[in-house]
């Protein structure tokens, strides 16, 4: 059974990780755990109070095919975690690495954007928001996830092609994963 490791901080984003949580283990038998870098109580961006009690160094022992880090306004300050060390021994474990909207940024941080094509929110919000950043020359514009290298980024609009490149990442086949992106795209055909 694959397994996907979503990474929470205090005001994650609920929609970015809302796809992967509801549908990911009852339809398709991927195993989701929630971790934090620092556990206990805390509130989404919306309101909802969750309670993760699983450390990153636990998300390491349990070995994900996927670690995902989960957008929020914290990774826009100077107090946002810092889990360059956890993204790097994840990496090296053979994880691939996602990040959407504000998450891109503690991929960016780690240096982990420097070499491969990405996306986020846009090229400035990692410059200004990155420091040690410097792949600005590969990021591209785009409404969709990019998948490069095990890397996967995504802006925060765009949580059903994230969600779609994680499922692949995960060892989905491609045509589940169409049908997958079908049925979420069918109320705009």
């Amino acid at each position: 059974m694959a397994r996907v490791g979503l990474i929470l901080t205090p005001g994650f984003a609920d929609w970015e990780y809302a796809f992967i949580a509801g549908t990911a283990s009852p339809f398709y038998g991927i195993d989701v755990r929630f971790f934090a870098s620092v556990t206990g109580q805390f509130r989404s961006q919306g309101g909802l109070a969750v309670t993760v009690d699983s450390s990153l160094q636990q998300c390491l022992d349990w070995k994900p095919d996927v670690v995902v880090v989960i957008g929020g306004m914290i990774w826009e300050h100077a107090d946002a975690p810092d889990i360059r060390d956890f993204l790097h021994a994840s990496r090296s474990s053979g994880a691939t690495i996602a990040g959407i909207c504000g998450g891109t940024l503690a991929l960016a941080r780690a240096g982990l954007l420097d070499s491969v094509s990405h996306t986020s929110n846009s090229a400035d919000f990692l410059q200004q928001n990155a420091v040690g950043y410097e792949g600005a020359a590969l990021y591209r514009s785009s409404q969709v996830a990019v998948v490069a290298d095990r890397i996967i980024t995504a802006p925060g609009p765009a949580p059903v092609s994230f969600t779609c490149a994680v499922f692949e990442a995960a060892g989905l086949s491609s045509e589940i994963v169409s049908q997958f992106r079908s049925m979420l795209a069918a109320e705009h055909g």
